[in-house]
């Protein structure tokens, strides 16, 4: 869709895109391309061979992704305590969300803060879990049909290190944190700081919001969502490690839409399945079809500012310290630390096997991007055509 559509649509909205936007264009127009470059994989046992060609390696591509994960779950499973874990959802409301559209960077950074911020705050609180506990938190920026809905997922441990640091404190079977009370928290951690960069001029208005730049239209536009419950949800613990490796593998690295959700591009547009939340059962999924170019631009809304980290780490999960808060976890909890031999583990092949026997599939030529690059296999079906003496 990129590669037959993305030329005109950069020529209608010249001007009107960032130099982030057009990047994540063209590397996915590119990707697996020649244009890249690749290499030349022939199999061991029966010496069928392939072309392959690289991948452009940008976070959102939707086909890029699978490697970055299975690395990054790989680093996660020596951190995971034999403990239930909760999902947690933090939700800005849409009158927020329009804010966060013209500042993403600012707006994102201040959701992960004000969450983080109430989740420990709360969990320490001796009314509650009396713990600090750990946290991983993932931003999404979209709904299911690509519109702009930003929030933050958070993975926790059921439990954490009591504040006097002498034992593990554990949260209820089914119950982590009261999400009412997070709610409000959440709310008066978030409006509170978001005035304050108002009023420092640091956030930026345009089009039809360029009237919030004044201070009384924007404490009037914020009015509303002052008295309005914030959506805090809490699902019911993970059964076991295993389930939250399994969900954080679907989550942590997903992008705006992904290849399989999408059912056909043709002169009509572009149609793909999306949940609707507000049905249920067998109703709740349904099907969409968006003109192409309102289908790339839900898909570029969601391009994250250059460097801006969407995973990230707070309590005992934080980058700083994890291993001696997680080695202290063990320790209350006494159980073993992960067996570390010191031998650095062997890395795995993704590539696909032989399609012809299965077999491995080793590198035999590399070539460079925009070089021309090694003929393919021929058909073995094409006829043979005879040369001339």
């Amino acid at each position: 869709m990129f590669r037959a559509a993305g030329p005109g649509y950069r020529v209608a909205h010249a001007g009107h895109l960032s130099l982030q936007q057009l990047k994540v264009m063209s590397a996915i127009e590119h990707c697996r391309t020649a244009a890249l470059g690749g290499h030349v994989e022939a199999c061991e046992d029966c010496g069928q061979w392939r072309i392959a060609y690289n991948s452009c390696r940008n976070r959102h591509c939707p086909k890029c992704q699978g490697a970055a994960a299975r690395t990054w779950l790989a680093e996660r499973e020596a951190d995971l305590l034999p403990v239930g874990y909760f999902h947690v959802v933090f939700t800005l409301p849409a009158e927020v969300a329009d804010i966060a559209f013209h500042n993403k960077a600012l707006v994102y950074d201040l959701l992960f803060k004000a969450a983080s911020e109430t989740m420990l705050t709360i969990a320490a609180d001796p009314k509650h879990l009396g713990a600090r506990i750990g946290i991983t938190a993932v931003l999404h920026t979209w709904g299911s049909a690509m519109t702009h809905h930003p929030h933050v997922h958070m993975i926790v441990p059921g439990g954490g290190i009591a504040l006097d640091g002498t034992r593990w404190v554990s949260s209820r079977p089914a119950f982590l944190l009261p999400v009412r009370v997070l709610g409000k928290l959440f709310r008066r951690l978030f409006l509170s700081r978001l005035v304050a960069l108002h009023a420092a001029g640091r956030l930026t208005f345009f089009g039809s919001m360029a009237h919030l730049t004044e201070r009384c239209a924007f404490l009037r536009h914020l009015k509303s969502v002052r008295s309005k419950r914030w959506a805090v949800y809490a699902k019911a613990p993970f059964a076991g490690p295993e389930a939250v490796l399994a969900y954080l593998s679907r989550y942590t690295h997903r992008v705006a839409i992904s290849n399989r959700r999408l059912i056909a591009f043709d002169e009509s547009g572009v149609t793909f399945r999306y949940k609707d939340y507000r049905r249920d059962g067998a109703d709740r999924q349904q099907v969409m079809t968006l003109a192409t170019d309102e289908f790339i631009r839900r898909f570029l809304l969601h391009v994250l500012p250059r460097g801006f980290h969407r995973i990230r780490h707070y309590g005992l999960l934080a980058c700083s310290a994890h291993k001696a808060s997680l080695a202290h976890a063990r320790k209350l909890l006494d159980i073993a630390a992960p067996s570390d031999d010191g031998t650095p583990d062997e890395p795995e092949d993704f590539r696909p096997p032989c399609p012809c026997c299965g077999g491995r599939m080793i590198v035999i030529e590399v070539f460079e991007r925009w070089r021309r690059q090694p003929r393919g296999p021929p058909n073995a079906s094409a006829p043979i055509r005879e040369t001339a003496p």
